[in-house]
């Protein structure tokens, strides 16, 4: 039978950082993940600057910024004259850390991956899918887990959740999140960018038109759409056919009305069902569940990822010592939870008011579009788009590398 002192349930972005550092903190750890890639599109490719200078602490920055990606300077947002106006404006932060990095996540993750491999005390197992807990007197103290070869256990003195939104570990220790109402899901597909286009900064613009909500983020050869519908639409809405989405693009963005027909059927149109909950109770004796697995985001701000590399960090931080020495209670578990709420109540609480004034006054109006206030504030008031860019870029609570997971260079 295997063991780690902590295994970790899900490589996504929050499983690989927290392997990553607590491996260099000299903990024998095991992520698993139920893929056997990283490949999966119109996942969150947004690499907000608090985890570029965490990475930069990890002495693992000048080789991310050699990876390919967009930067991103400004959120931009349209007004009645058909112009734009910087609402966000990421440049005016103090560099280097000014912009949002646009980088795929399945590169994101490699080349996490790459350097955690160097720890000899971390283990990546692909095509692992965890499927249950082990319990011995009420405390977790392993997973079953299913290969290819059939089904096993993995023994270990913490199991850390990183299985998502649909966390099945968290419903098997009987921890149960309180759902928000959202008033949206999301349709992601892609058009063409074409030559001509490709010196185009990346920007990402909100388009508004009636009751329809569409977000164009210009990336490395291709425009990543997304396409605002009312919760719960989606299967009336494909069943119409492609047509429709078409027009909504030409109405919204005439200027991509040359390529509407690149998208030839609903199969290219990927839906996210949007989120927002947050578990009351992060942990169970054994267990702790960390980024969507105890909280899931709106995909408004594009701060999910970041988020769940901040609570990695804080996790790594608070039970390194504890691990090591073989004496991680629940007390340290709350200790983390008590340390991430703060940060995650206030994100939420953000974005379901964006929810509110953007999303459902537009869907009920018919009027969709930014509030005037914020319009007014972005152009009239000095240093104002500052601050949406500063919340956005760090957070209300960044997390720093912990001494131990630092390196000058790497």
């Amino acid at each position: 039978m295997k063991r780690a002192i902590c295994l970790v349930a899900g490589g996504g972005p929050a499983g690989i950082m927290l392997g990553l550092l607590l491996a260099r903190g000299g903990v024998e750890v095991i992520v698993c993940e139920k893929h056997a890639d990283f490949l999966r599109d119109f996942r969150g490719d947004t690499v907000h600057p608090s985890t570029i200078k965490l990475l930069d602490e990890l002495g693992l920055g000048a080789e991310f910024a050699q990876l390919p990606q967009s930067r991103l300077e400004s959120f931009r947002l349209p007004t009645t004259g058909g112009e734009t106006v910087d609402f966000g404006d990421f440049a005016a932060l103090d560099p280097p850390y000014n912009y949002i990095a646009m980088i795929p996540q399945w590169d994101f993750l490699a080349f996490l991956v790459a350097h955690a491999r160097r720890e000899p005390s971390f283990t990546l197992l692909m095509e692992t899918e965890v499927t249950s807990l082990l319990w011995q007197d009420e405390k977790v103290t392993g997973v079953t887990v299913r290969t290819s070869d059939g089904e096993e256990s993995i023994e270990a003195d913490l199991v850390v959740a990183c299985d998502g939104r649909h966390s099945i570990l968290r419903k098997q220790a009987g921890l149960f999140p309180r759902d928000y109402d959202v008033p949206f899901d999301v349709w992601w597909f892609r058009l063409p960018r074409h030559p001509d286009e490709q010196a185009e900064p990346a920007n990402l613009v909100p388009s508004f038109a009636g009751r329809d909500i569409m977000l164009s983020i210009a990336r490395e050869g291709f425009y990543q759409m997304a396409a605002f519908i009312p919760k719960g639409t989606d299967a009336q809405r494909r069943a119409q056919g492609v047509e429709p989405l078409r027009a909504m693009i030409a109405r919204l963005r005439p200027d991509f009305a040359d390529r509407v027909e690149t998208l030839t059927s609903m199969d290219e149109v990927k839906t996210l069902d949007v989120r927002l909950d947050r578990l009351k109770r992060w942990h169970r004796p054994g267990l702790l569940c960390i980024g969507d697995a105890a909280h899931a985001m709106s995909p408004a701000g594009g701060v999910g990822i970041n988020l769940a590399i901040q609570d990695a960090v804080a996790t790594a931080r608070i039970l390194r010592n504890p691990l090591r020495a073989g004496t991680v209670t629940e007390r340290d578990l709350e200790a983390v939870q008590q340390r991430r709420m703060m940060p995650t109540r206030i994100i939420q609480a953000m974005q379901r008011v964006l929810h509110r004034v953007v999303f459902q006054n537009g869907f009920q109006s018919g009027r969709a579009g930014p509030p005037r206030l914020m319009l007014f504030l972005a152009r009239h008031v000095p240093g104002f788009r500052k601050l949406p860019a500063r919340f956005i870029a760090f957070g209300p609570r960044p997390e720093r590398a912990p001494d131990f997971a630092r390196r000058p260079t790497d």
